[in-house]
């Protein structure tokens, strides 16, 4: 028991201290239900230098990306995730925690092969599985692509475009998978102009080890780490936590709610917000076909598994049948402005 009647005058700084004891021994009996953290984004960023494009490829990783979600979370960053499809497939869980900590996830094909050695079916084959492998993780389907070893042509570009993705290349390699280290990386980073996008991977602890000394390079140079917009491809400010499908000021959402069901088939609902302008792509699994659609304008691609969709002056909403052939798993769904 404290008798404040004898804490006078200079005791003030004994009293602060006391309660400051108070609070710390409340905080330890309570251990794990709560923690107490600090970060860059608890303040008011400035961010007047504009937005720099943070990304990672090749994850999700069980011996990193954890780890490298904490480190991003921990200096206030956000950062788009190019997953490969097969990695994505086999660690949905580390799919669902890139989401939840506020990260992107983009495209970066299923097998990472070389894209421009390949057919265009092949290399639909491959960029449509991705889709599926992080819709299934997430709910949604990626709207940015990154070529493997940034090797792109017309057609790469083509399927991409009929997937509903946007192709996202770099300004800066930081040349971490070339063996750069920490110092060699927070450099690379050092050269970030607004709107500009860096190469990093999901797998090395010099790329891990970077991320401290990155926010603080940003930070000096009143730069943010922001969203990589579909629609430009260049790097925007955030927009509060939805996906790269949604730039702030002309992009859209689509949202994907379940209809009736039966043996073979089933009814799916698309309702779409942030633009009367959009194009909902829509790519169907391998068994799968569509039987009926309504309240939109549809466009198929060659192979008969995309579909386009386009406003026909009914609404926002549209719908569809799809015979599942065996697969129910809902088709890959993705949204951009007209």
């Amino acid at each position: 028991m404290i008798d404040n009647a004898t804490v006078t005058g200079g005791s003030r700084v004994r009293r602060s201290r006391i309660r400051s004891s108070l609070v710390m021994g409340l905080l330890t009996v309570l251990g794990a239900a709560l923690t107490v953290t600090s970060s860059p984004t608890a303040q008011a960023a400035d961010c007047g230098a504009g937005y720099v494009g943070l990304t990672y490829d090749d994850g999700p990783n069980p011996g990193n990306t954890a780890n490298l979600l904490n480190a991003l979370r921990q200096n206030g960053l956000r950062a788009t995730m190019f997953n490969t499809g097969q990695n994505a497939q086999n660690n949905q869980a580390l799919v669902r925690a890139q989401r939840d900590a506020g990260m992107w996830i983009g495209n970066h094909s299923y097998t990472h092969p070389h894209l421009v050695n390949m057919s265009a079916s092949q290399i639909q084959s491959e960029l449509q599985r991705t889709q599926q492998a992080v819709q299934q993780a997430t709910g949604t389907a990626p709207g940015l692509f990154r070529p493997p070893y940034g090797e792109t042509n017309a057609t790469v570009r083509s399927v991409a475009r009929q997937l509903g993705l946007t192709e996202i290349i770099w300004d800066v390699d930081s040349q971490d998978w070339n063996g750069a280290s920490t110092a060699q990386i927070v450099q690379a980073a050092g050269r970030l102009q607004n709107g500009q996008i860096i190469l990093m991977h999901d797998q090395y602890a010099t790329t891990l080890n970077a991320i401290p000394q990155i926010a603080a390079n940003l930070r000096s140079r009143n730069l943010c780490a922001g969203m990589i917009s579909p629609s430009t491809g260049r790097a925007v400010a955030p927009d509060g936590g939805t996906t790269p499908t949604d730039p702030p000021g002309g992009g859209c959402t689509a949202t994907v709610t379940a209809g009736q069901q039966w043996s073979d088939r089933f009814n799916l609902s698309v309702g779409v917000s942030g633009s009367t302008s959009w194009i909902v792509t829509v790519t169907l699994r391998d068994a799968q076909r569509v039987s009926a659609t309504w309240n939109g304008s549809p466009s198929w691609d060659g192979s008969g598994k995309v579909m386009t969709m386009r406003p026909n002056g009914s609404g926002n909403t549209f719908g569809f049948t799809v015979m599942h052939g065996g697969d129910r798993t809902w088709p890959a769904v993705s949204c951009r402005v007209g």
